[in-house]
């Protein structure tokens, strides 16, 4: 009998590891608005679908780490080029796959209202002009950002004009918030901005040339995965590759959620459900967690 167990356990271990549980998904949110917006919309598809979602809040180092080691199946808000940096290694490496690109038309880079750009604050190289003003600080968002990484390395570096300002790292809200109270009062600030976000309806802001080495221009939000997820999970590895967004729908549920005080999960379903064509379109091909009729477990679940 010992003989025979041996011989069983030598069997495992040659066929390999144990197959992916793919009835389970598990996504990152990293905490930022739009990307809440997405990954509860995906959620909200694969649980129509009969799949185990678990969403964990992790930063985006951790994100990529978790990625790398199997222990997340998918991210679906890698910024590109601003997360390149950090991304391209691990993907050079066969340890994170690029499933999609989800998102197009996106700006990220420093930011300043438009009364501030008015008075001559329109570039990285005015931003030191404006020391005494902006009270020697940039407003960053949570500790660990890349971009957050990069403005502080500016101000480490001789010859950037950064030297001696402060990047206040603390949170999208926290950011936006410190604005807010300086825009209410027209004094001038300087922070991260991007776009999908209501922060470009919200506030008059102008974006900043000047840091296209890092955060390049005109970008794109990808989706990824754990390498291999796709191959290991053919029907949520197709289902990822054919979700995409629009600047106009992340604007709209962004604003629901931040201005409106709408929870996440509530504005992305009511989206769902008035948008009947464009999720149909996700699950061309899919099915169910079964193999069941995608569009049929779809119409029940969102009322089409």
């Amino acid at each position: 009998m010992k003989f025979k167990y041996a011989l069983s356990a030598l069997a495992l271990a040659v066929a390999g590891p144990a197959l992916a549980d793919c009835n389970s998904v598990s996504m990152s949110d990293v905490g930022w608005t739009d990307i809440t917006t997405t990954t509860s919309t995906a959620k909200h598809v694969l649980e129509a679908l009969g799949y185990d979602v678990d969403v964990k809040i992790l930063s985006v180092p951790v994100t990529y780490a978790s990625l790398e080691s199997d222990d997340l199946d998918l991210f679906l808000g890698a910024w590109i080029p601003a997360q390149s940096g950090n991304l391209d290694p691990y993907v050079a490496a066969g340890e994170i796959d690029i499933l999609a690109t989800n998102l197009e038309g996106t700006v990220y880079t420093l930011a300043v209202p438009t009364y501030t750009f008015d008075k001559g604050l329109k570039t990285f190289a005015d931003i030191a002009n404006f020391k005494d003003s902006l009270d020697g600080k940039i407003y960053g968002i949570e500790p660990g950002n890349e971009g957050n990484a990069y403005l502080v390395s500016l101000t480490e570096k001789e010859g950037t004009g950064l030297t001696g300002f402060e990047v206040v790292e603390s949170s999208e809200q926290g950011m936006l918030a410190q604005v807010a109270r300086a825009y209410e009062k027209q004094e001038d600030v300087v922070f991260l901005g991007w776009a999908p976000h209501p922060m470009n309806a919200n506030f008059s802001l102008a974006y900043l040339p000047g840091g296209e080495e890092f955060f390049g221009g005109v970008g794109t939000v990808q989706t990824l995965s754990r390498a291999g997820y796709a191959a290991e999970c053919p029907n949520t590895g197709k289902l990822f590759s054919q979700i995409s967004f629009t600047l106009d729908m992340e604007n709209m549920i962004m604003g629901q959620i931040l201005d409106q005080g709408m929870d996440p999960d509530e504005a992305t379903m009511a989206w769902i459900k008035d948008n009947k064509d464009t999720v149909m379109g996700w699950i061309d091909g899919v099915t169910t967690a079964d193999g069941g009729d995608a569009a049929a477990a779809l119409s029940a679940a969102f009322g089409y």
